[in-house]
């Protein structure tokens, strides 16, 4: 009983210490409280997310790599693992780490688009193709994964299919579709209504 109220009291204390932006002390409270846990899921991932924050990339991916071998079914911490080594340029890394996500989770829609910038950086066009639409498909009102949809056709010198993307995105998110109209020097006329 007394350890969870150690934990709890340690975990109470971290949030407060964020909400006041005292990240070094709160970085204390999730290692006080590792100690107590070594391997709790959550203390492993908000000292990862704070090291990440905190610009200490190398430190947060360690510690997202300890999150991942000791639960090597969370999708979740695959992603994250993913995310801040494709931030890192670790490219073939973070490839690895978003199929190990989309392994244990493949409607994980944020890591088939981390996926796919990562083969759009190794110019795999084809395959960024592949992810992107699995992105959009599973989110189809997010602007971020038409977007990069449309480059990736941009750049395969498919500008007919970029125009239908940029048509698309007029619909719901006209900015966008603005947008990569500046970027690409591609106009998508308002497509014909019959009456």
């Amino acid at each position: 009983m007394k350890f969870d109220l150690n934990y709890l009291f340690l975990k109470s204390q971290a949030i407060a210490l964020l909400l006041f932006n005292q990240k070094e002390q709160a970085l204390e409270r999730f290692e006080a409280m590792l100690t107590l846990r070594p391997l709790d899921r959550y203390a492993m991932a908000s000292r990862a997310h704070l090291l990440a924050q905190m610009g200490r990339r190398q430190q947060a991916i360690d510690c997202l790599q300890q999150l991942v071998d000791s639960q090597p079914g969370l999708a979740s911490a695959w992603f994250n693992l993913g995310f801040t080594l494709e931030e890192d340029g670790q490219h073939e890394r973070a490839e690895l780490a978003f199929r190990r996500a989309l392994d244990n989770d493949p409607k994980l829609d944020r890591a088939w688009y981390g996926l796919a910038l990562v083969l759009i950086q190794g110019r795999r066009f084809d395959e960024a193709v592949a992810a992107l639409k699995k992105n959009t498909e599973l989110q189809p009102m997010s602007p971020f994964g038409w977007y990069q949809l449309a480059r990736v056709h941009v750049d395969r010198h498919e500008p007919e299919e970029a125009v239908k993307i940029i048509r698309h995105l007029r619909g719901f998110e006209p900015k966008v579709a603005a947008q990569l109209e500046r970027e690409t020097g591609l106009h998508a006329s308002p497509s014909l209504q019959s009456g």
